[in-house]
């Protein structure tokens, strides 16, 4: 049955079927290939996904991050990060890394920093001299760093089918994506000495500085908030998120006094278009997932693995390079459904700590976002730069290095997920 699935769901990827619905299409032609499991399983295990309570932490941080991006404070924080970098070699790039972190604790996806970003600080960039090409190859990859920052929406898609603590995955997140912003700081620079863009010689005033940053640290506080609230118990992944929404109202409505009623509809609306989207993938994959467990097939590749290959760092090695195939044309949330129930006993089995598998499948398949041929943030960066692909692609390589070097730490050096 799972073999007969796989084939089903591979010719339907060729064909260019959406991946929720290929996912629900290809558990539904298992199972009738099986002939004594009835095809109402698939539509019950569908179904029975949306009534998860855990589940609802997803449209509610959306809708926080929908909130506090579309107004005031989104520009606050572009205008905080442009001016605190712009006076440094290669300071334009390394603005949109900069705002990477700190839009990566309001939105928590990847896709939606690159749009949003993007759209800002691409045109900018290249008015101050810098090839679209490049500036596509930064945006893609810099966007990335949103889901190692909490809230992280794979991260909790990784703890509903891990069991991992949430708090535990969003606290171990914050020193590998501060270590990634740092090197992409670094390549930004690097790159703009060889090829000898020179500074800008911007005066920027401290009060400035200081008045722009008391007006981004709301904004910044969330995200510290999100991280103490389920750290010490204080409340639990979906009334965090609820938390997080009222939090965004009271700072909309009351400090920056920007929010409409038509804009807060065209949050809601956007919020609720993308968790549909994430919806559709997470119930395809839970009748999957049930097609996998009814095969026992996670432990089965679990007891093969553990019994052919001795070796633990040869199993994690094997365990990233598979990832960073399916992450070449998988988007990130199907990728860690479809992974997690398969790795999760395979690392139990070799004594590998699940969070620090959930920090090396969201930082692997992340990169999976700007990689060829179906990389999600690669093709929206060079939509906007309008820079060809084959150019953009060029450019990735000092990026996709340091992400590889930062990979490799993480899956061999477990200091570094410390929660």
């Amino acid at each position: 049955m799972t073999l007969i699935m796989i084939i089903s769901f591979c010719i339907l990827m060729v064909l260019a079927v959406p991946v929720g619905y290929a996912l629900i299409i290809a558990a539904g032609v298992g199972v009738l290939f099986n002939g004594y499991v009835p095809l109402s399983v698939v539509a019950q295990q569908v179904f029975d996904q949306t009534q998860s309570f855990p589940m609802l932490a997803l449209p509610f941080f959306m809708l926080a991050g929908t909130l506090m991006l579309g107004g005031e404070l989104g520009r606050q924080l572009l205008a905080l990060a442009s001016k605190a970098m712009q006076r440094w070699r290669g300071g334009p790039l390394s603005t949109t890394v900069v705002s990477s972190v700190v839009f990566g604790g309001v939105s928590g996806s990847a896709v939606a920093n690159a749009s949003a970003l993007g759209s800002v600080l691409i045109p900018w960039q290249k008015r101050q001299g810098y090839p679209p090409a490049l500036c596509a190859a930064n945006n893609a990859t810099s966007a990335v760093i949103d889901v190692l920052i909490p809230p992280s929406i794979p991260m909790i898609l990784y703890s509903l089918i891990s069991g991992v603590s949430v708090g535990n995955l969003f606290l171990a997140g914050i020193l590998p994506g501060l270590i990634m912003a740092a090197s992409f700081v670094f390549v930004c620079w690097f790159v703009s000495l060889r090829r000898g863009y020179d500074a800008q010689a911007v005066k920027v005033k401290k009060s400035e500085l200081a008045m722009l940053a008391l007006k981004s640290f709301p904004a910044i506080l969330l995200p510290v908030l999100v991280v103490l609230f389920l750290r010490f118990g204080l409340a639990t992944p979906t009334e965090v998120a609820v938390l997080s929404v009222v939090y965004s109202l009271l700072l909309s409505l009351l400090f920056y006094r920007d929010l409409t009623w038509a804009r807060f509809c065209e949050n809601v609306v956007e919020a609720g278009a993308a968790t549909g989207v994430v919806m559709l993938v997470i119930m395809g994959s839970a009748a999957v997932g049930w097609v996998l467990t009814f095969d026992q097939a996670p432990q089965q590749m679990a007891a093969w693995v553990a019994s052919n290959i001795s070796s633990p760092i040869l199993i994690i090695l094997l365990m990233n390079i598979l990832m960073l195939i399916v992450g070449m044309p998988l988007d990130m949330p199907p990728a860690i459904l479809l992974l997690g129930p398969i790795f999760v006993p395979l690392a139990d089995a070799i004594g590998l700590d699940r969070v620090q598998l959930g920090l090396m499948m969201v930082i692997n398949l992340g990169i999976g976002l700007y990689t060829p041929p179906i990389g999600t943030t690669l093709f929206i960066s060079s939509s906007i730069a309008k820079a060809p692909l084959g150019a953009t692609t060029r450019e990735l390589w000092p990026f996709f290095g340091m992400a590889m070097l930062l990979l490799l730490g993480v899956s061999f050096i477990p200091s570094l997920t410390i929660y």
